[in-house]
């Protein structure tokens, strides 16, 4: 009910389950050539790009090269930002290799207008030191992008190096107790370089009717309605995810698992150890 494999027909793959009130997602496969049409009905939705490029018509509006980036391990994304109740229409060039994207959704009401986010405008950095460490594209979080009409979706990559934890320690965001915590749901799509590697994801809750261990693969996806979460990729493989959340507000808020919390505190002792390493 939380975990699966995506399909990879050509056209729109959606979820087969969804325990999730406010967030959805599908994977768009096409060929070179190849067009879809499809509509957002009553949800905002963003259409990342995995790999390829396309023309997109959305909303009244021409996007005519949404996309480049060979795979997600090769480079920033193009995003294209896709408003409630929008049509929209995705065209491949013919001649190349094909185009894939994912399209997470989150339940909203508002009338915005469609919007590209380019490469340069995706916030790059690290969380965590050490084994524990992970690199992270920013692509649409609370404040970003300033006059842009966004409801309630955030959405983000991540990518967790070979042997590394990832989320770590495991957080949650499951009930609306600001500042210390804000409700939302959230989803992890995964993809594994080399592609026949693995990773683990565990999944749980407070009272333990959720403690689930889930091996990671390429094209698989995480959803959390509730619960603490973390990933850790295999020694030998890069393990990314497309994170995103849907909630009642869009600033973020987590709280750690209390057990594992002192974690986070050797944070600042490890980093003088290196430092005074280097």
């Amino acid at each position: 009910m939380y975990f699966e494999s995506l399909d990879s027909k050509p056209g729109l793959n959606p979820l087969r389950e969804n325990p999730c009130r406010l967030l959805d997602f599908a994977r768009l496969v096409l060929p070179a050539g190849g067009t879809y049409e499809g509509g957002t009905e009553g949800r905002e939705a963003l259409l990342v790009v995995l790999s390829g490029a396309a023309a997109v018509h959305a909303g009244g509006v021409d996007f005519p090269s949404v996309g480049g980036r060979g795979s997600v391990f090769a480079g920033k994304p193009h995003s294209l930002y896709l408003p409630p109740d929008c049509r929209y229409r995705v065209e491949v060039p013919s001649g190349g290799s094909g185009f894939e994207a994912a399209i997470p959704m989150a339940k909203a009401s508002h009338q915005g207008a469609p919007f590209l986010i380019e490469p340069d405008a995706v916030r790059t950095g690290k969380w965590g030191i050490s084994n524990f460490s992970r690199n992270y594209h920013q692509i649409l979080v609370h404040g970003q992008h300033p006059g842009r009409t966004v409801s309630r979706l955030i959405v983000g990559e991540t990518f967790t190096p070979s042997g590394n934890w990832s989320t770590y320690p495991p957080h949650r965001h499951e009930k609306d107790d600001p500042p210390r915590e804000a409700f939302m749901e959230e989803m992890y799509y995964f993809r594994v370089a080399p592609q026949d590697g693995w990773g683990l994801a565990r999944y749980y809750t407070d009272d333990r009717s959720v403690d689930e261990a889930y091996t990671v693969e390429d094209n698989t996806i995480l959803m959390m309605p509730n619960g603490y979460h973390t990933v850790t990729s295999a020694p030998g493989y890069t393990t990314y995810y497309l994170w995103f959340l849907a909630g009642n507000t869009r600033v973020q808020a987590a709280v750690e698992d209390p057990r594992l919390a002192w974690v986070s505190r050797t944070i600042p002792m490890i980093k003088n150890i290196e430092d005074n390493l280097s």
